[in-house]
């Protein structure tokens, strides 16, 4: 009888130290299939945040093309020109001026002034100087909003601020623009 109780006891041990390798087993199997799915999760997440950067700057995009005025690439073409000879990483160590269109950063305060009165939600940094797109628009909202029609307008305002017109030093800059223009 005492050896089938040790034998009993034995099977006994045998089948539970089995069951518990097996459920070792299982759940490392769980642990690395959680792990796995938690790195998915993390990937979409990821993902996901990439794309809701791409619909905020498809969103942006979109609104700022409600300021869009479409000014004729002769004139812009020729104060990229007269202001950074059309380059995009052109800068001003004096005057801070920063860009294709040597922006400082006044002008984007003041464009960010009329986006804020308009109740827009676009805004500009002072980094977005140096983007040639973002620099054209800041031109195109500045030149809309000061009803700029003329190109002696657009240039003189450009260079001397909102009163440039009647600004008798932005009558040089002028004529640098129209030379470009004629050329």
């Amino acid at each position: 009888m005492n050896l089938y109780i040790k034998i009993f006891i034995g099977l006994t041990f045998s089948y539970l130290l089995a069951k518990c390798l097996i459920k070792e087993e299982i759940n490392c199997g769980l642990r690395d299939t959680i792990d796995h799915r938690h790195h998915l999760i993390d990937s979409l997440y990821n993902h996901i945040d990439s794309l809701h950067k791409e619909i905020d700057t498809l969103q942006w995009e979109k609104s700022i093309f409600d300021y869009n005025v479409s000014y004729d690439t002769e004139i812009l073409s020729a104060i990229i020109s007269v202001e950074s000879s059309n380059n995009d990483d052109a800068y001003n160590e004096y005057e801070d001026a920063v860009g294709c269109l040597q922006i400082r950063k006044t002008m984007v305060d003041d464009i960010n002034r009329i986006l804020r009165r308009k109740s827009s939600p676009i805004r500009f940094t002072y980094q977005d100087r140096w983007d040639r797109y973002k620099s054209i628009k800041m031109f195109e909202i500045y030149c809309k909003h000061y009803r700029l029609s003329s190109y002696e307008q657009i240039a003189r305002c450009w260079n001397g601020g909102p009163r440039g017109l009647y600004n008798p030093a932005t009558v040089k800059y002028w004529n640098k623009v129209q030379n470009r223009i004629d050329s």
